[in-house]
């Protein structure tokens, strides 16, 4: 039983869709980095000047003041806020990422389709190759 196990899990890492999926988690990953840049030191500058500096993560509602042997109880709806507007931000930028990504494979498959078309020669209709086999078979009979 031990061997088996061993030899199924061998299969399973060998698989090409285990190792497709490693790299692309390990790419998103790095992906994050550049993203959050992009948002954090480009975007949110903008932002901030856009709405006057305001801090979006302290605002909330106090339920309860804190005292001296108690924290302060309160909903802090502005951090809602700011991961919102982060979520927003992340998600136009790859959006535009991506439609650039697209727009450039598509690209990339027209130039090698019309590379592809000129290299191949016509394929024949049905309509030819059914008359070129009606043609090679009263060549035969003719024989």
């Amino acid at each position: 039983m031990k061997g088996s196990v061993l030899t199924e899990f061998k299969k399973f890492i060998a698989r090409g869709n285990v190792i497709d999926l490693a790299v692309g988690v390990i790419i998103g990953a790095s992906f994050t980095a550049i993203t959050n840049s992009v948002v954090n030191d480009i975007i949110m500058p903008v932002i901030g000047l856009i709405t006057g500096g305001v801090d979006f993560s302290q605002m909330k509602i106090i339920l309860k003041p804190a005292t001296e042997s108690a924290a302060e109880v309160a909903i802090r709806y502005g951090v809602l806020i700011n991961a919102v507007i982060n979520f927003l931000l992340v998600a136009l930028v790859l959006f535009f990422i991506v439609k650039a990504f697209n727009k450039l494979k598509e690209k990339t498959k027209k130039e090698a389709d019309a590379a592809a078309a000129k290299a191949a020669p016509p394929a024949k209709s049905a309509d030819v190759i059914l008359l070129e086999e009606i043609r090679d078979l009263l060549k035969e009979n003719r024989k």
